[in-house]
């Protein structure tokens, strides 16, 4: 069995927190953190991040993110889930051969039509407003247990 599980949410919404909670209990998961697909200056020209109005750069659109990087990943997820897996340090339990658990962990899943159509499960986390932003301010706040 392969199941690809969504966990979408708002910015400091517990999507990490809750993500690194299942990596722990479930057998033969694997985890891409939609993070890792951001056009960053670091390995591409920061030209790529558009500017807007107000003059920052718009890190909260899809077209910040290599979906199609995101989408290749997860395809060789499907194509061979087990080799993925020892590939990212991820012990496969003989026990369970058969299971294999991915979790598509990010702010913009569902905006992407070609990973929509992936997703055994969607999840989307919310939290209100004040708490986002007093997450958001304080350093560290998503350390405590």
């Amino acid at each position: 069995m392969k199941c690809i599980v969504g966990i979408g949410g708002m910015t400091n919404g517990g999507k990490t927190t809750l993500t690194n909670r299942l990596l722990k209990v479930l057998p033969n998961c694997c985890v891409i953190h939609q993070d890792d697909f951001f056009k960053a200056p670091l390995f591409q020209p920061q030209d790529q991040i558009a500017v807007g109005e107000d003059g920052f750069k718009q890190w909260d659109v899809l077209e910040s993110l290599d979906m199609e990087a995101m989408l290749s990943t997860v395809q060789a997820w499907v194509r061979n889930p087990r080799k993925f897996a020892r590939a990212h340090g991820v012990r496969v339990h003989p026990d369970t051969l058969d299971t294999h658990i991915l979790i598509l962990e990010g702010f913009l899943l569902y905006s992407y039509k070609p990973l929509v159509d992936l997703y055994s499960r969607r999840y989307f986390l919310t939290v209100p407003y004040e708490e986002c932003k007093w997450r958001r301010s304080v350093p560290g706040w998503h350390e405590v247990p």
